[in-house]
């Protein structure tokens, strides 16, 4: 059952699709037809590596650390949870906190130390320039004890310290992006504070001697107000493409990729080398012209095939190892760069009630868990509150999500039920109140380290229960 939401993205395909049509000249030869599809998924191939380079760069836009942003291969550990103004990166959570690094291996390896964690629940995820995951120490993986990994470019080729663990990236490009588990108390913002400080991340050639790290450069050209999703889809076909180029000289595609690759020659796009659009037939570069739209349309309405659909709820385990299906890793760069392997994390995001339709902030509505029926998980579960654009919503509680550590009050019959509404259901009920927009919203659930035996999200034996409009 279509959203509204969903609607307007299938109509705004199709109006791009007539708009094509339209601009496309009468009588022009099939190959015309073929190369505008062909620009379309070339485009949504390039979607993940384009969007982690423009994050790259505003997240790296500074010579010292400062709040979300700082130099490459730094940590950059943020002290407290993101808040309404946050808009770095879409998704964020609020149940972690952030520790995160961009490394340039183009040059040489970088190495990663963790500190002992005290059976803390944490988790590193190493993104490729492409948002594949294709390491992850953490508790689930690698224990909670002292730890040490050399993160190698696709390339190199040397020696490395005894007993040091090598971590293979297939690109230049990676992003940590560490998670430490925080209940958001002082107390336990200072426990994780102490952690955070010894996480280090520096180049081999430093490693085991004094290294004071460079200072960062900063870019005067570089959009620091707009979010980065707005300003991917602000590009318009010539500088994306000769942007993809660029980055594909040291972000390499895979072997499987060879059929978009030859697409992607066709097209003009060649690693290293400048996209010259001047090459380009004049009325097919008009047709062009439209690829970012009817791209971006194919992306968002992607949304309700992206996965499992139960009780108003989409999830998926298709995150964070894509293989070549690149509609659905481009979709989850735009709602959610930085998923985690489903192992770790599963995200169910619903944008409508049990009735089908899509959430208002001027209803009341409420969550209800029968008597062990909680989400399944061996880390933790949250339920998030996002407005329309997936940011936070700033409310006078300043609370973004709904979790145990909220000490939640269960009935008398064991059930848990969670409150989702724009005003107070009442002081008696306020920890398990989750504050909505008076408009639009969407909820995200996080189930980490799901259970993978029965009940479980992974296998379907457990799915979200549906949200229901309070009468």
């Amino acid at each position: 059952m279509a959203t509204r939401l969903m609607q307007r993205f299938v109509l705004s395909l199709l109006a791009g699709i007539s708009l094509l049509t339209a601009t496309t000249l009468c009588g022009a030869e099939p190959a015309s037809d073929v190369t505008i599809n062909n620009a379309v998924e070339a485009y949504i191939y390039g979607y993940p590596l384009i969007t982690m380079e423009m994050t790259r760069r505003v997240m790296t836009n500074s010579a010292t650390i400062e709040g979300t942003r700082g130099p490459m291969g730094r940590f950059i550990s943020l002290k407290q949870y993101p808040n309404a103004e946050f808009r770095d990166v879409t998704a964020p959570n609020a149940d972690t906190l952030y520790s995160s690094a961009w490394l340039d291996l183009s040059k040489e390896p970088y190495v990663l130390t963790i500190p002992d964690e005290s059976d803390r629940y944490f988790l590193m995820p190493m993104l490729s320039g492409w948002t594949d995951v294709f390491a992850v120490p953490g508790k689930r993986t690698t224990g909670t004890g002292p730890q040490t990994y050399a993160i190698t470019g696709p390339n190199w080729k040397g020696e490395l310290p005894t007993g040091m663990k090598q971590l293979q990236s297939p690109t230049s490009i990676v992003w940590i992006l560490g998670r430490t588990y925080c209940t958001g108390t002082p107390e336990d913002y200072e426990a994780v504070h102490a952690i955070q400080s010894k996480y280090s991340i520096v180049p081999l050639s430093a490693y085991g001697k004094a290294y004071t790290p460079p200072a960062g450069a900063v870019d005067p050209a570089v959009d620091m107000k707009t979010p980065v999703r707005n300003q991917v889809n602000a590009l318009d076909i010539n500088a994306y493409f000769d942007l993809l180029a660029k980055l594909l000289k040291d972000n390499l595609p895979t072997a499987a990729d060879a059929p978009m690759v030859a697409k992607l020659t066709e097209l003009g796009i060649v690693a290293g080398e400048k996209f010259d659009a001047s090459k380009i037939d004049p009325a097919l570069a008009k047709s062009l012209s439209e690829v970012p739209k009817l791209a971006q349309a194919k992306i968002m309405g992607h949304f309700k095939s992206a996965g499992t659909e139960k009780n108003g709820w989409v999830f998926t385990t298709g995150t964070g190892r894509y293989g070549t299906d690149y509609l659905q890793r481009a979709l989850i760069t735009a709602i959610g760069l930085g998923a985690n392997l489903p192992q770790d994390a599963v995200y169910p995001t619903s944008e409508v009630d049990s009735t089908g339709k899509p959430y208002d902030g001027t209803q009341n509505y409420v969550m209800h868990f029968p008597k062990g029926q909680t989400p399944p998980a061996k880390g933790f579960w949250s339920l998030t509150m996002y407005d329309a654009e997936y940011f936070f919503v700033k409310n006078p509680l300043n609370r973004y999500t709904l979790s145990p550590r909220d000490e939640l009050k269960y009935n008398a019959d064991g059930s848990l039920d969670l409150y989702i509404q724009n005003q107070s259901p009442g002081k008696d009920k306020e920890s398990n109140w989750l504050p909505t927009p008076a408009g639009k919203f969407i909820l995200m659930m996080r189930l980490y380290w799901p259970q993978e035996t029965a009940p479980s999200i992974i296998d379907g034996t457990w799915v979200p229960p549906a949200v229901n409009i309070v009468k």
